[in-house]
């Protein structure tokens, strides 16, 4: 998977690099044969404004592309970094699941509709 990865007023840590690296590989098992050709694009930082103390000042943002299907992106802003990479990746995750169950769902019943059709045929 080719990996990109942005930071905005922030300097990586080695330990959010780390972080960070276990989280995408994560991303990478669900997208299984495609995680070859698929692009993922993180951005980490603060969020954008004055705000330097608050809630939400931390922004982590993951778009993932791959051929044959829509790209997904989510963005989430949290109190520290590890929580916003947390965010996104679950979201990102959910994306793809829904996404491969839309997939299986048009299978089946592809599946199903040709097995009906074959049915019909037989009965001459």
């Amino acid at each position: 998977m080719d990996i990109r990865i942005k930071t905005t007023d922030y300097e990586m840590t080695p330990e959010v690099s780390t972080y960070l690296d276990e989280k995408i590989a994560s991303i990478e098992k669900m997208l299984g044969s495609d995680a070859s050709v698929a692009r993922c694009e993180v951005e980490i930082g603060r969020a954008a404004g004055n705000q330097r103390h608050g809630a939400h000042m931390w922004k982590a943002e993951v778009n993932v592309s791959y051929p044959g299907a829509a790209s997904i992106h989510a963005t989430n802003h949290a109190e520290n970094v590890n929580n916003a990479i947390d965010d996104v990746k679950e979201e990102i995750v959910r994306q793809l699941r829904s996404g491969r169950q839309v997939h299986r769902r048009v299978l089946r019943k592809g599946g199903a509709a040709l097995k009906r059709l074959m049915r019909f045929g037989s009965e001459d």
